[in-house]
């Protein structure tokens, strides 16, 4: 079922079929607001029109040769950002691939199912919104800046996943964007309960009562009855991010969840059961943890039903410029900033080792500091150069406080770490050396962006 309301949206489709039956079906599969465009001849086809999607009959004709490829080429060149869904009952290998080939997204077999074509369009309708964000529109407030390939790709796989109920991980480097990717998960549902926890913030002791909940006078302090957060979510998503620091004890208790959606508090006898999608992010690679003996194998392909994989922002570069725009637009209308070219340039310059959440900092940074109403290569420069040796020990001789209290505190406790690094020869006995546990030792590395190796 489409549970967003018409009045916000509007999206056309094309139908290109002989078949009159297929036209009636397909419309009455479609919400109110899809304006629909029928062609039962090529000669119908109007290329030239913007549409969001297209069916596409392979055979327009019966017994005459497959001309639905071709249509499906020159509609994406008229059209690259067209969603397009070839169908027919002919499922030779040869066809299907051809319709790929040419720039369909899917290829449905006919009879069509109304199901299938319902969750089709769900998929369709939910990249469109990726594509165009409303700030007015009822379908969220959270969006995904840029526009560059490697976007693109994000929206595109975000889309996939509309509508499914399976465990989603989330991976890439710390400040990439991976809480984003939660809520854009979360949102493209419609209204339904939404549930964050890191992790690492919580003692391994105190993990089963906050997931799972406690009934009063389960333990010393438990004077009364807590709903954990699982059940909290029941209906909507349950976000664990850093999932790579939950204990190898815990880790079992989470697998049983995810396999059987029971949830038993803390001294309960009895347990009930939750429908909670769970989305799970970590800074760390799973596999190499897997390998290390850190991590659940069995966990990981649990987690790892459907993937998503953030790239760094040094491999998005494109989108920067978006990017760098929107972070001081959030700064309006207290302080009217805006980029020069040359600023821009020298944004994309530098590596950024701490990711989107690192160039949000400095665009702040830089709105509050720069003297004039543009941004320059030489005001960027002021707060880039500084970090773009990280590896450098900092000097406390002669302390540059300019950068703030945090700041310096971050450069010094990540020198420590470097330099513990450096003594020991793993991450077990760098724990030991300076007396934390090793799952806040990984975040620390994490966060810092330091190499391991």
């Amino acid at each position: 079922m489409l549970i967003y309301m018409a009045k916000t949206r509007a999206f056309s489709l094309l139908i290109v079929d002989d078949d009159n039956l297929i036209h009636q079906s397909l419309k009455m599969s479609l919400p109110s607001y899809w304006k629909v465009f029928s062609a039962q001849k090529l000669e119908a086809v109007q290329f030239e029109r913007f549409y969001h999607a297209a069916f596409v009959d392979m055979h327009l004709e019966t017994g005459k040769p497959a001309i639905g490829p071709k249509v499906i080429e020159k509609l994406m060149k008229h059209n690259p950002q067209l969603e397009v869904v070839a169908m027919s009952g002919d499922l030779s290998r040869e066809l299907m691939e051809s319709c790929l080939k040419a720039g369909a997204q899917r290829f449905l077999a006919k009879p069509l199912m109304p199901e299938e074509i319902t969750m089709v369009i769900e998929k369709i309708e939910a990249l469109w919104d990726l594509r165009t964000f409303d700030p007015n529109s009822d379908r969220g407030s959270t969006r995904w800046v840029g526009q560059s390939n490697e976007s693109q790709t994000i929206k595109k796989r975000l889309a996939e996943l509309r509508g499914e109920s399976k465990p989603v991980l989330i991976e890439g480097e710390t400040g990439c964007g991976k809480e984003v990717v939660a809520r854009l998960l979360h949102e493209q549902e419609g209204e339904r309960p939404f549930i964050a926890v890191n992790l690492a913030s919580i003692p391994e002791h105190l993990f089963e009562s906050e997931i799972f909940g406690h009934v009063k006078g389960a333990f010393t302090g438990a004077d009364q009855n807590k709903i954990g957060l699982a059940e909290a979510a029941n209906g909507g998503d349950l976000f664990l991010d850093e999932i790579e620091a939950l204990p190898l004890t815990q880790q079992a208790k989470l697998l049983r969840f995810l396999e059987s959606g029971e949830v038993r508090k803390v001294g309960a006898k009895e347990s009930m059961i939750v429908k909670t999608r769970i989305l799970v992010a970590s800074n760390k690679p799973l596999d190499k943890m897997v390998a290390a003996g850190e991590f659940r194998e069995d966990l990981l392909f649990r987690l790892a039903s459907q993937r998503i994989n953030l790239p760094p922002l040094r491999d998005r570069l494109d989108d920067i410029d978006e990017l760098a725009q929107h972070f001081l637009s959030m700064e309006r209308p207290r302080r009217n900033k805006q980029f020069t070219e040359d600023g821009l340039e020298a944004l994309k310059k530098y590596n950024w080792p701490g990711n989107v959440r690192e160039l949000k900092r400095v665009c702040e940074q830089l709105s509050l500091t720069s003297p004039l109403p543009f941004i320059r290569a030489e005001d960027v420069n002021k707060w880039l150069t500084p970090a773009a040796t990280p590896a450098k020990a900092p000097s406390y001789t002669v302390i540059d406080f300019t950068k703030g209290l945090n700041t310096l505190v971050d450069d010094f406790e990540a020198h420590v770490i470097r330099t513990a690094m450096k003594q020991t020869t793993n991450i077990e006995e760098a724990a030991q050396l300076l007396q934390v546990s090793r799952s806040n030792l990984y975040k620390k590395i994490s966060d810092y962006n330091i190499q391991e190796g």
